[in-house]
């Protein structure tokens, strides 16, 4: 049995698919090629290390998977045995022996799981480069969970293992992924100056290039026709309000299109993004909205309603104060004026309940923007019609 969707492919927006190309990472891309053209130019004449730092959700992992995929396809054009192994040392529990395990069994399906140490399990692996003429470059992410369990002495032996086997190919070589890089602070001083010679710094992806990512993910994902530009600016905003974060950006647009085809939904709106938000988000408390005074909720039940009648992502000031207008006569109030109603979207837009700020150049007039970001219009609407009740009844 069939069903509609708006999805051509979702999977292209999977957490771990890695893209043909990146957008806005190219120049981080060219010089990871450049500092390992040794590995397919002069192949175990020497090694390299390399630390890419940046926040959550910059680039980080697919990056270095993307750089995995074109090296090994490279060194295959040219008969180099080139092996690229991606690790989380997370996932691994901060522990190098795990790690090394999982590294040998890559080669070694069937390894012993018991009765070596992580010393013995380094020795097994050059070893097993050495026998099988093979060139590694092992990628380790979140290295932070290695440096926080077990210190120097994983990466103190990793980078030093070639050291020890002075007139032997050169096989070994290392790409280590923190967030901060503070955490080489921790690392002994011999240790940190063999690892922080090659740093690549990613920073925070800006609203417009996480609006090239997501239209490029969108193209390959979605239906077209079915995801409109209010939706991914909208998407692009709050991923860029999370510190430039394209992995999150990604996952709303992702939840928001299952919330599509749920409802049965042609087109991906801004409230089906404000519906994934909450997902990932608890919402707003409805303790804070029950403190407000009462022409506060009334203010925000016109925005709840007013935004269930427009597909856009956000309504102008004038466009709030006229649905605050018709609910103060549906509850016999008196509206407020002009510049309190503009005090309430300040006061509400600090709380975090909406978000007001000024409208930008290429739109006529100037006026303040009004936007849900953290909840969708129906549950706010629902949530200060149980409050109101509430009230009236006490």
């Amino acid at each position: 049995m069939s069903y509609a969707t708006v999805f051509k492919d979702e999977t292209k927006l999977d957490i771990n698919y890695t893209p043909s190309k990146l957008q806005h990472r190219n120049f981080q891309l060219k010089l990871l090629n450049q500092y390992f053209r040794h590995a397919i130019e002069t192949p175990g004449k020497m090694t390299q290390r390399v630390i890419i730092t940046g926040k959550v959700g910059t680039g980080k992992t697919v990056l270095t998977q993307l750089f995995g995929r074109e090296i090994t396809r490279e060194a295959q054009r040219r008969n180099i045995n080139l092996r690229y192994i991606h690790l989380n040392c997370r996932q691994n529990k901060g522990s190098f022996f795990l790690t090394l395990q999982q590294i040998v069994t890559q080669f070694h399906p069937t390894f012993p799981k018991r009765g070596y140490s992580a010393e013995e399990l380094l020795q097994a692996l050059i070893q097993i480069l050495d026998t099988q003429n093979v060139h590694l470059i092992v990628t380790l992410d979140e290295l932070e969970s290695l440096i926080q369990n077990e210190g120097s002495e994983p990466l103190y032996k990793l980078s030093r293992i070639e050291e020890t086997r002075p007139k032997t190919p050169r096989r070994l070589s290392l790409i280590c992924i923190l967030r901060e890089l503070d955490w080489l602070n921790k690392l002994d001083a011999s240790t940190r100056s063999t690892l922080q010679s090659n740093i690549i710094q990613l920073d925070a992806y800006t609203k417009t290039q996480l609006k090239d990512i997501l239209n490029d993910r969108i193209t390959l994902a979605f239906k077209p026709g079915t995801t409109p530009v209010e939706t991914i600016e909208f998407a692009a905003e709050l991923g860029t309000e999370e510190g430039g974060n394209a992995r999150y950006a990604i996952e709303l647009i992702w939840r928001a299109g299952k919330y599509a085809d749920t409802e049965g939904d042609k087109e991906v709106s801004p409230e089906h993004v404000r519906r994934a938000v909450e997902t990932v988000y608890a919402g707003i408390r409805r303790d804070e909205i029950a403190a407000l005074d009462l022409h506060k909720k009334l203010f925000l039940l016109g925005i709840s309603r007013r935004f269930q009648l427009t597909k856009g992502a956000y309504l102008s000031m004038g466009e709030a104060e006229e649905a605050y207008t018709i609910v103060c006569e549906e509850f016999d109030k008196k509206p407020r004026g002009h510049t309190q109603l503009w005090k309430y979207a300040k006061e509400l837009s600090n709380l975090g309940i909406i978000k007001a700020e000024p409208s930008t150049s290429g739109q006529r007039g100037k006026t303040t923007l009004i936007g849900l970001p953290h909840i969708t219009a129906t549950n706010l609407e629902t949530e200060l019609n149980k409050i109101l009740q509430h009230a009236k009844r006490g």
